[in-house]
């Protein structure tokens, strides 16, 4: 297996870069993108020193610990032992066990670059998917403006996208290597503006967003956040479930955190987002991310329902508040419910009474 690594003599070139402004436009500076593994599922390390083990056991012996985005073949998720948490999966992979809260499931299937973009009412632009296990970003305006993208130039690891991630293309170069690359420009961020290879993103259609079911009126979600599952209800009858994560209600320390509850009671949908970059918090306890999708806001603080890459430990509490889901589940949810959103410009809101009910019940 192949994996895909920045030497730390690249790394701190780039740092430089942000500081000092680049010599060179950001296309023809060469990083290349090494190949991935060709299995058709990987699993991507979302959690730094997660350890390889001999059995699905977390008393078995540990045969190594992985650095944060390592990529290991997911055979098959299997259950396990992991006494002191709730949840039993473990990931099977060639080499050994992988605790399945601690990687990502992702597939590594580079597109074939479009040569224009399509006209939008903002210009040339097209919203995008991460479909490759993660890209490497070249920053095009430094200096870096967002948190998370001035933590990562100053301690590691490379500024990257990921498997899922949703951004705007609004640009198309050819670099000096003759690769196609795009230039990511969120429409809701701090400004940055990036480059990344071309192939590491599938183009998302008008026909992927068309709403389901959108004559039926009678709609509604029940979050239950004693369960952790979301349930889709057309009337009584459910017709969507799955498993999500609620706001954590205690932080590493064992600290209670009652701001971090995901607000019980019953809230419209007053937002929707193709992509959002979503932040929060207090220094040190904060967060930063950028290329959220499917984001449906239904608490006005920025409470949503949205799309998750860092983590697979659905069915625990683990958000700031928001409601974590899988990326197809969010994505359903998000075509799901009122108000239907339009590929462009990719965002509505809309006045009180609002869109779909969200009940949150917290007992």
């Amino acid at each position: 297996m192949r994996r895909h690594k920045i030497s730390r003599r690249d790394f701190l070139k780039l740092a430089a870069v942000s500081a000092g402004g680049l010599s060179v436009q950001p296309w023809q500076r060469v990083y290349a993108q090494n190949g991935f593994n060709q299995s058709e599922r990987l699993a991507r390390v979302v959690w730094w020193g997660t350890e390889l083990k001999t059995r699905p056991d977390i008393t078995s012996n540990s045969i190594r610990a992985l650095q944060e985005d390592e990529l290991l073949p997911w055979l098959r998720e299997v259950v396990g032992l992991y006494p002191t948490d709730i949840s039993q999966r473990w990931v099977e992979t060639p080499e050994g066990y992988l605790w399945s809260p601690h990687v990502q499931m992702v597939k590594n299937q580079p597109t074939l670059p479009l040569a224009t973009l399509p006209m939008t009412s903002v210009g040339e632009g097209m919203w995008a998917e991460v479909s490759v296990p993660y890209v490497d970003l070249v920053l095009d305006n430094p200096p870096a403006r967002a948190p998370w993208l001035e933590y990562r130039l100053a301690n590691g690891p490379y500024p990257r996208l990921y498997y899922s991630q949703i951004v705007w293309i609004d640009q198309i170069k050819i670099g000096e290597d003759g690769d196609t690359w795009y230039r990511v420009n969120e429409k809701y961020g701090y400004g940055d503006i990036f480059w990344a290879k071309a192939d590491a993103f599938r183009q998302i259609t008008e026909n992927e967003i068309t709403p389901i079911n959108p004559e039926l009126e009678d709609k509604r979600i029940v979050v239950n956040v004693p369960y952790q599952t979301l349930s889709c209800f057309e009337g009584n009858q459910e017709v969507y479930f799955a498993r999500i994560s609620t706001g954590a209600l205690y932080n590493a320390v064992g600290e209670r955190v009652d701001a971090w509850a995901t607000p019980g009671g019953t809230h419209p949908i007053w937002r929707k987002m193709i992509s959002l970059h979503m932040s929060g918090g207090a220094t040190g306890g904060g967060w930063d991310l950028p290329g959220i999708g499917w984001t449906s806001l239904f608490v006005g603080n920025g409470v949503a329902i949205h799309s998750t890459f860092w983590h697979n430990n659905f069915g625990v509490p683990m958000s700031r508040g928001c409601v974590n889901a899988r990326p197809k589940d969010a994505k359903w949810v998000f075509r799901w419910t009122q108000p239907h959103v339009t590929y462009d410009p990719g965002d509505v809101t809309v006045p009180l009474p609002g869109g779909t009910p969200i009940e949150v019940i917290e007992a």
